[in-house]
């Protein structure tokens, strides 16, 4: 067996170790400009389009990371239309659910609202928001999302989850697309997004979703930075619609350092963090994901080329 590795970050030399670790009978090599040759499997991540030509006997391509949005315009561009699965989990949701319950407790204790008097040598307690009067709302309800509306539940928080299509999500009240979205929305204390990235998703958080929720409410977007109409995120900061937001992800990454979310008052970021690639934990996913393609079996994690996830 043929496998071909192309990923173009720092961590591809990890990338190798652990794939020929967890496939060690197959032979894997690192994709290099101008390799054409022929490959039973390409794992990719964040490299040249150049690695997703067409070959011979190619039977799947692995993108090693949960978003695939920039991988489909490169398939496209390499007129390579391969089946390609995704990571799932693979040590993320942990991550994300812890990510998302500080969020909401942050909220909830109201440590907001204590970093603003601290700044100010202001001593005042003030009354914490009950977790059964402030309802926390996942938008998107994949294998990350659904568990980030678990862990909440189980803390004690009534969870909404919305998802394109209706999902069964014990103690988590769930609508659908069709049902709209508004019904979902209103009166949110916390908004958490973990929505794929795809047209139908573009500027979703726009203010017309912000008029829906509680005043003071919070935003924490753990999915892509393309989901926020930016101008409207600042507005609804600036008049308290919002009362703060926790923003892990960017329409430009990184950051531009004059961006006003740095300096805003209301406004924490973090450097696309919610949630780091394990390297270990996804090679093994994969090498089972290739052990079952092998044996005919079915594979979850196939991504539907039309809707983009």
């Amino acid at each position: 067996m043929d496998i071909l590795l192309a990923v173009g970050t720092a961590q591809a030399s990890q990338w190798m170790n652990a794939v020929v670790h967890v496939l060690p009978h197959a032979r894997v090599r690192a994709w290099t400009s101008g390799d054409k040759a022929h490959a039973d499997y390409v794992l990719f991540w964040k490299c040249d389009a150049a690695a997703l030509v067409p070959r011979d006997g190619l039977k799947a391509i692995f993108n090693l990371g949960a978003g695939v949005d920039a991988l489909i315009p490169l398939l496209r561009t390499a007129s390579c239309d391969a089946p390609v699965y995704r990571l799932e989990d693979a040590g993320m949701a942990q991550q994300m659910a812890d990510y998302a319950r500080y969020g909401v407790l942050h909220h909830m204790r109201r440590f907001e609202d204590y970093r603003r008097q601290a700044a100010a040598c202001e001593w005042r307690a003030l009354n914490a928001l009950h977790r059964r009067a402030m309802p926390v709302g996942v938008m998107g309800l994949g294998r990350l999302g659904e568990h980030v509306a678990r862990t909440l539940t189980a803390d004690g928080f009534i969870v909404r989850g919305y998802s394109r299509s209706k999902k069964h999500i014990e103690g988590v009240e769930t609508f659908a697309r069709n049902d709209g979205i508004d019904r979902f929305l209103d009166g949110l204390h916390v908004l958490i997004d973990l929505l794929p990235a795809t047209e139908d998703t573009r500027n979703i958080l726009n203010m017309r979703t912000f008029a829906r929720l509680a005043d003071g409410a919070c935003l924490i977007n753990l999915a892509r930075g393309m989901h926020v109409n930016e101008d409207d995120l600042l507005e609804a900061l600036d008049t308290g619609k919002l009362g703060f937001a926790m923003l892990d992800v960017f329409a430009h990454e990184p950051l531009l350092t004059a961006h006003p979310f740095w300096r805003h008052p209301r406004v924490m970021v973090t450097p696309h963090i919610s949630a780091a690639t394990l390297i270990d934990e996804s090679a093994r996913q994969v090498a089972e994901k290739i052990a079952a393609l092998e044996e005919g079996r079915t594979v979850t994690g196939l991504v539907d080329m039309q809707r983009g996830y």
